[in-house]
């Protein structure tokens, strides 16, 4: 495990053209990886935000194009990589679903969403995720050499619950690919990243894609990263662009020891339990 490492966040362009994606998200990562140990994509970086468009681009993971071009770069770049989510196809099912390379090109963790985005807001935006998708059941933190990583999607940032469950299973960094749209994005995004980091005290890091007046689904944009006593260290604006982070490990115990939060938790009174 690394004491410091560097991150880098792809805030791109996605457009209808699923080759056009990948054939982008190849060109971004390789941009970024000489500079970085770890590149993240953000939510649906490889089709648009839409629910109808979701099982036309869905794939199976031991045969996806997309995740394959991932692993062989990962491999050429020797870098790992967090394959922002995909729409999955699996059984007859589809997921909301992340996958993290090794720099061998090897899948060493895969989080499917576990909190469908299904939101009502009446004469700004509605969503159902759940009209074509379907939920995931695992918690998922992820050993690397790098430092040991929680992975969740967009909406699951807002369930506090799943991202303490995370810490408490020894997440330093938390990653969350995610596409919060000009709604919730100028009222929340940038809120749930500080707190979830300050009340975990670890580093957030959360992808999002560029801003498309044009699309049907409008991202926020805004990727950013927090580090563990809230502080916003990196953020990016609305367009296309990497955006570069640094983190120091020993941040994490410095904080933990200034502000002894998860020590002084009243477990005698309350507990969050995995199943």
């Amino acid at each position: 495990m690394k004491d410091h490492f560097k991150v880098a966040l792809c805030q791109m362009r996605v457009v209808e053209d699923k080759n056009e994606n990948i054939t982008r998200a190849l060109e971004i990562i390789s941009q970024a990886a000489p500079q970085v140990d770890l590149v993240i994509l953000p939510e649906m970086w490889n089709c648009p935000y839409e629910t109808s468009l979701f099982p036309e681009y869905a794939e199976e993971a031991d045969s996806s194009p997309s995740l394959g071009a991932i692993s062989e770069v990962a491999k050429r770049e020797k870098i790992h990589i967090l394959a922002g989510s995909i729409p999955e196809k699996d059984k007859g099912k589809i997921y909301n679903s992340s996958f993290l390379f090794n720099p061998q090109g090897e899948i060493i963790g895969r989080h499917r969403k576990v909190h469908l985005f299904d939101i009502d807001v009446p004469g700004k935006i509605r969503f159902k995720e759940s009209e074509t998708l379907s939920p995931g059941d695992q918690l998922t933190v992820v050993d690397t050499p790098l430092c040991r990583i929680g992975i969740c999607i967009c909406y699951d940032i807002r369930f506090s619950e799943l991202l303490r469950l995370m810490a408490l299973k020894g997440a330093q960094l938390m990653i969350i690919p995610g596409a919060f749209n000009l709604t919730t994005g100028p009222a929340h995004w940038e809120a749930l990243i500080r707190v979830r980091a300050m009340d975990n005290q670890v580093y957030l890091a959360a992808a999002s894609p560029s801003r498309d007046l044009n699309a049907s689904y409008v991202a926020y944009g805004h990727s950013m990263v927090a580090d563990p006593w809230g502080t916003v260290i990196a953020e990016a604006g609305t367009g296309e662009e990497i955006l570069y982070a640094s983190l120091d490990l020993d941040r994490i115990s410095q904080t933990r020891q200034e502000l002894p939060l998860l020590k002084n938790r009243r477990t005698d009174l309350y507990q969050i339990k995995d199943k």
